[in-house]
């Protein structure tokens, strides 16, 4: 209780600390890299490039100097607390994690790497556990349906991971070498450039640990991955440009109860051409992969799923308006010890988005069509409308249909899987205000998202678990979000509360299962000459690990604190202190996350 109190504090302080911050705000002046930072080109939300405040949507971008002074462990611990994020797990260093936005579950939320999918289609949802965050440049996250521009699954938003980039000339070379508690070893390396019209970037690394127990008194469970990386690109005299990139992550996985050996891998080839001066054409050919194989002694298993995708997007320039139309063809395929009565299914797709400025007013339309051979038809689309206030503030409403495809499991289970099963679908209303100024930004938004046709797996008369579409949801929050860069100092800030209440028979008037409803996450950071420092808060009050509300996991707050030392030219060092005083505290039932760890890495960057 005094946790929860403590959040509670924690983010009504937060919110009256942002009102002065608006007001000491001064007039824009010239672009520098300042103001890049702190209103970035944002591509996911709109399919095409677009500053924060111009996208009318709710977005969150991660850049390389925030990943780097941060250096988390893993991707989970960067999304962790930022606005609408919520994050589960059950334990610590690969073990199986969630990611919530806007209250909607796991598998209402698409993962993309470098605009290619990676999801599992046995479960619906993404591996987020088994990605290293050093092999990634910056992450974007659009909150907010995004179902007629992505198809099915983007319920609740999208997050999109972005590989390293070439960097121009070159050679470069970059190498990290580190370790720290629980006999963790971490090293990475990268070696990019660029040379006449080929640009290209290559990366591995190797993570491993003994780990932490993932329940009270039981054993350490360890984790080991390795990743690589490619990609190559080459732009001809014309314009045309033609690319590849592959990346490919494996390990192996201790937890209570047993091991698992993954592999996660997305690969895919692009070409795009200037067809005339206003209209581009771009066709992507990709493939992602989910591998599992699981060892223990009650449920041994294999599973891969494959999805193989071609999208083909154009795109016609119209003076300040802009039109974005495709099609997409994709094929999910499983395969492994459960013996599905349907082991692939494929989904065609057409869309379009237009892109209007009528400053001070603006307006994005967007319209998809899905046609899936397992599930049916389903047609969503979104609306909306900004409006320039003044030269610092932007009022913007929107509105939007998704749906959440059910997946293999779902479907065809051996023995309990329903092939009548609809897709869930969504409404959803947002408004929202955001202020853009030289030296920060503030961003106010609010939102209701209705869930209809929710699937629910419930006991049967035969004794077997089955699922149907019964379960319905109606989701309210409200999300505040600011940064600011003041002179050596780097500060962001993310309030959310949210109410995901649950409106299922039996449930009604419920909390969805291990949902917070408010959530603060302060990221401050200092630089002093050849040194810095920072830390992050995140606090979170309780949440319930069922529908009946009936099992409360107690709100907790954390202290991660960094450090970081440019030794020599080139040379740098950082140390980390993740969960630095040591809350033990858990998300999912019984299932604890590891205590007090420190690391230490040294760099060399060209």
């Amino acid at each position: 209780m005094k946790t929860t109190r403590n959040a509670t504090r924690g983010l009504a302080a937060f919110g009256l600390a942002a009102l002065p911050l608006a007001v000491q705000a001064q007039a824009p002046e010239a672009d520098t890299d300042q103001a890049v930072r702190l209103n970035p080109l944002v591509v996911t939300a709109a399919l095409a490039p677009r500053t924060a405040d111009e996208t009318l949507a709710s977005v969150t971008v991660l850049d390389e100097a925030t990943l780097r002074r941060q250096d988390p462990t893993s991707v989970t611990d960067l999304l962790r607390g930022q606005p609408g994020v919520d994050v589960t797990s059950n334990g610590s260093f690969g073990k199986n994690s969630s990611v919530y936005i806007r209250g909607t579950g796991n598998d209402a939320t698409v993962l993309m790497i470098d605009g290619i999918r990676l999801r599992s289609a046995t479960t619906g949802g993404a591996a987020w556990h088994y990605l290293e965050p050093r092999m990634f440049q910056r992450a974007e996250i659009v909150r907010g349906p995004r179902g007629s521009l992505y198809g099915a699954d983007a319920v609740g938003g999208v997050v999109q991971l972005f590989t390293h980039e070439a960097q121009e000339g070159g050679p470069h070379p970059s190498v990290s070498v580190g370790g720290g508690s629980f006999n963790t070893q971490r090293y990475s390396a990268t070696l990019s450039g660029s040379s006449g019209g080929t640009r290209y970037s290559f990366a591995g690394s190797h993570f491993s640990t003994d780990g932490a127990p993932v329940r009270r008194d039981g054993d350490d469970k360890g984790y080991d991955n390795t990743t690589g990386l490619a990609r190559l690109a080459h732009t001809f005299d014309g314009g045309a440009e033609l690319g590849v990139l592959a990346l490919r992550a494996r390990g192996n996985n201790e937890f209570d109860g047993g091991e698992s050996d993954f592999v996660q891998q997305v690969a895919g080839v692009y070409a795009e051409l200037p067809v005339t001066d206003r209209w581009s054409s771009r066709l992507t050919l990709s493939e992602a992969r989910d591998e599992l194989d699981t060892f223990n002694t009650s449920f041994p298993s294999t599973i891969e799923t494959r999805t193989q995708t071609a999208r083909w997007q154009n795109t016609l320039a119209l003076g300040l308006h802009e039109l974005i139309a495709g099609a997409e063809y994709s094929e999910d395929r499983v395969a492994g010890s459960n013996d599905y009565d349907v082991d692939r299914r494929d989904n065609a797709a057409l869309f379009a988005q237009g892109l209007f400025d009528f400053s001070p007013f603006a307006l994005q339309a967007s319209l998809r069509y899905d046609d899936n051979e397992a599930y049916g038809e389903e047609v969503t689309g979104s609306l909306a409308l900004g409006y320039d206030l003044d030269a610092h503030h932007t009022l913007r409403a929107s509105v939007g249909t998704a749906f959440k495809a059910p997946s293999f499991n779902d479907l065809y289970w051996p023995g309990s899987g329903n092939p009548d099963l609809e897709a869930e679908t969504s409404e959803s209303l947002e408004v929202g205000v955001r202020g853009q100024y030289r030296d920060l930004f503030w961003d106010l938004a609010a939102y209701q998202t209705d869930l209809d046709d929710m699937i629910a797996w419930a006991p049967q008369p035969s004794g077997l678990w089955a699922p149907t579409n019964i379960d319905s949801a109606r989701i309210r929050g409200v999300e505040l979000s600011a940064g600011a860069e003041l002179n050596d100092w780097t500060l962001a800030a993310a309030l959310t509360y949210i109410d995901p209440e649950n409106r299922s028979e039996g449930n009604a008037g419920n909390r969805l299962a291990r949902r917070a409803s408010q959530s603060l996450r302060l990221d401050v950071d200092r630089e002093l000459g050849d040194w810095s420092l920072g830390g992050s808060w995140i606090a979170q009050n309780h949440r319930y690990d069922d529908a009946a509300n009936e099992r409360r996991l107690a709100g907790f707050g954390l202290v991660n604190l960094r450090a970081g030392w440019e030794f020599a030219p080139m040379w740098s060092t950082r140390l980390t202190v993740e969960n630095a005083f040591d809350k033990e505290y858990e998300t999912a039932r019984d299932y604890i996350n590891a205590g007090r760890a420190a690391f230490v890495s040294v760099h060399f960057d060209q």
